[in-house]
């Protein structure tokens, strides 16, 4: 049974259940302290192992003069900050969750989870823009680590570049479907947004056209 606190998308709606044998606390439901960060340990975590996967990337040359020792490291703590901000880190931070279950029929089902409401007073906005700015800063440094060890001829770094990203775009990817649903409703909203910008050029170019001076011309003087 869906836990009615929550708004519940998937693939497939109809034929995606929560699962029924989840003894973890109710969803959106945790007995939350009060002050500025609400979970700080929680926040901590989520900044921590990206970032150590990140300093260590940048650092491995001078701590390690082998590869490998540096590849299973950096991969090693992605795959921490991957499943801690997967499973932990989006529940108590910004009230979100998405995860993939198996049915009987071997068929893969994905579902993205958002909390329905109320949640004024159980998140701290703090935590909520520190989620989302680490959630697509990483990437884009990734991103751009990875275009400098290609420019480089590193290729075996851009191997490690390209994990980092799979791991860190995959929770990125998953929490945008949690907070705007599926992927026409994230298509239309930048649709929405574009055409709202393109109708306010044009309303400025009108405007413009309207109150602008004409140029004056001097007399022309005649012999």
């Amino acid at each position: 049974m869906a836990n009615n606190s929550s708004i519940m998308y998937g693939e497939d709606l109809d034929q995606v259940p929560l699962l029924d044998n989840d003894d973890t606390l109710g969803f959106g439901e945790e007995n939350e302290p009060k002050g500025k960060l609400k979970h700080p340990m929680v926040t901590v975590f989520h900044l921590l192992f990206r970032t150590a996967a990140l300093i260590m990337y940048e650092l491995s040359e001078f701590i390690t003069n082998g590869f490998i020792g540096s590849f299973i490291t950096i991969v090693i703590l992605l795959s921490m900050d991957f499943w801690t901000v997967k499973n932990i880190t989006g529940r108590l931070m910004v009230g979100l969750r998405w995860w993939n279950y198996i049915d009987d029929e071997g068929q893969s089902h994905w579902v993205f989870e958002a909390h329905k409401g109320g949640l004024q007073g159980r998140v701290s906005q703090t935590e909520v823009r520190v989620f989302w700015v680490a959630l697509v800063v990483f990437p884009v440094i990734w991103s751009i680590l990875f275009l400098i060890a290609i420019g480089f001829f590193k290729f075996r770094w851009a191997m490690v570049v390209l994990i980092a990203l799979s791991l860190t775009g995959s929770n990125l990817y998953g929490y945008v479907r949690c907070k705007f649903g599926k992927s026409e409703s994230i298509s239309q909203s930048f649709k929405n947004m574009a055409s709202g910008l393109v109708q306010k050029q044009m309303i400025s170019n009108v405007a413009n056209m309207f109150t602008r001076t004409p140029p004056t011309t001097a007399p022309s003087s005649t012999v």
